[in-house]
Parts: structure tokens; C-alpha cells; sequence
């Protein structure tokens, strides 16, 4: 059975005409936010508020609405060892992937196609020093109305590949929703660890459309600086 089965006899009416907003096919095509996260970080999540871990859940599986995401996948280098949470800068990163930004001090190459920290082995094993994320703007399902934004940073095993059916990393699921006519912004999505990945990775699934008032309240938070 789809996961789409949910939406059987149609979307209602106030999600109708919404499956081409900006952040589903931001993600299915390939800012930072305020000092609220959620980290994945051990496999478990882990909510942050100014830098201190707010909550914990042991849970395998958390509920979210996406209601923003940047617009192009970033990348991110760290020189050293780096261990998420660290309050350390980055010593070069890319909005865009293709080069580095221009408040960059310690630029590494001029592109980041060409890049030596781009290249098989520059990390740890086999893994390449500047990783990809896709940085997203989510709130909590049944805390929608406190309008809590947080932000999640996902690594690239929770963003590319194609998956598998009820498991699918972000861009397929966005691509999921898309084809099938539904807003990502307008459903609760289910984000599960991968029990099968040796490293933190989360895929993603529809739970259920979101109530009028709570679809009204994510549009509203889209555009809010938060």
C-alpha cells in the first residue's frame, strides 16, 4: 500500500494548487536560522536551543513539517577534526557547492569541483574533508502552534540516492510528493534513522496532510526572519 493512501480522495481543499511551492521543489531539484536545532548527532535527536541541549528523544523516529530549505545543497570544510555541536567556524564553505563564498578567509580552491579537499581519501577512509548538507527549517509536529522554528542539517546519506520504498532520503521523498501533487510544506513528515547505516542517517515518509489551521501557521512562518 502507498504511503500516498493517506490523501485518498483527494487533497482538502486548502492544500489544492500548493504542490508547487518553492520548498518542494527546492528539494526535489536538487539560511540560517536561529539559535533552535535539532541535532542528529549519535543517532539520536537531540534539540538545541542557543548552543545547550534542550531535550532528548531515544525515539528512532521524529515528526516534523519542513516549511523552508536552502535553496541549493552547501558544503562545508572543517580543518582538523571536527565533531558536530562544536562551536569551532568552519574554515571554508559554499552556499552553492560549486565555490566558496566570498566571506571565506581561508579559501582552498577557487572552485570546489577542483578542490583537494573535494577528493576521495582527503577525509577519513574513503570519505572526501568538505562535506555536503542541506540545511532545513522544521517545526515539531503537535507544537506547531508554539511556532518553534528549528533548524536541521542533514549529511549527504540523508539527502541523495533513491532508497527504497518507505525509506527514502530527502530529495526522493521531496520528488515523491511532487510527482503525486503534494506540498511537503502542507504534510507532517516522518524522519527515521536508518538502523541499516553505520553513521547517522535519517530517511523520510508521509504521516498524515496537516489541519487548516496548522497548514495557515506554517505559511505563515516561511518568510518570518526566524
Amino acid at each position: 500500500m502507498s504511503d500516498l493512501t493517506l490523501f485518498k480522495g483527494g487533497l482538502p481543499a486548502y492544500l489544492q494548487g500548493a504542490a508547487t511551492d518553492d520548498v518542494t521543489s527546492t528539494l526535489a531539484g536538487g539560511e540560517s536560522l536561529g539559535s533552535r536545532r535539532i541535532s542528529i548527532k549519535g543517532g539520536v535527536f537531540r534539540e538545541m536551543i542557543g548552543g545547550k541541549e534542550y531535550r532528548v528523544s531515544e525515539e528512532r523516529s521524529m515528526n516534523v513539517v519542513i516549511i523552508k530549505a536552502a535553496p541549493k545543497v552547501s558544503r562545508v570544510f572543517y580543518s582538523g577534526t571536527y565533531s558536530e555541536g562544536e562551536t569551532v567556524s568552519p574554515t571554508c564553505w559554499s552556499s552553492d557547492s560549486q565555490r566558496p563564498d566570498e566571506k571565506v578567509k581561508e579559501k582552498q580552491s577557487a572552485t570546489c569541483l577542483n578542490c583537494p579537499q573535494n577528493i576521495k581519501g582527503s577525509g577519513q577512509g574513503e570519505s572526501r574533508a568538505c562535506r555536503y548538507q542541506q540545511r532545513l527549517a522544521v517545526v515539531v509536529d503537535g507544537e506547531i502552534q508554539k511556532r518553534e522554528v528549528y533548524q536541521l542539517v542533514l549529511p549527504p546519506t540523508s539527502v541523495f540516492g533513491d532508497g527504497e520504498k518507505g525509506k527514502l532520503p530527502l530529495q526522493a521523498y521531496a520528488r515523491h510528493l511532487k510527482n503525486n501533487g503534494v506540498p511537503i510544506t502542507g504534510v507532517v513528515t516522518e524522519m527515521r534513522f536508518d538502523t541499516a547505516s553505520p553513521t547517522p542517517k535519517l530517511v523520510f515518509k508521509p504521516v498524515r496532510p496537516l489541519t487548516e489551521d496548522e497548514y495557515n501557521t506554517v505559511q505563515s512562518l516561511k518568510d518570518t526572519q526566524e
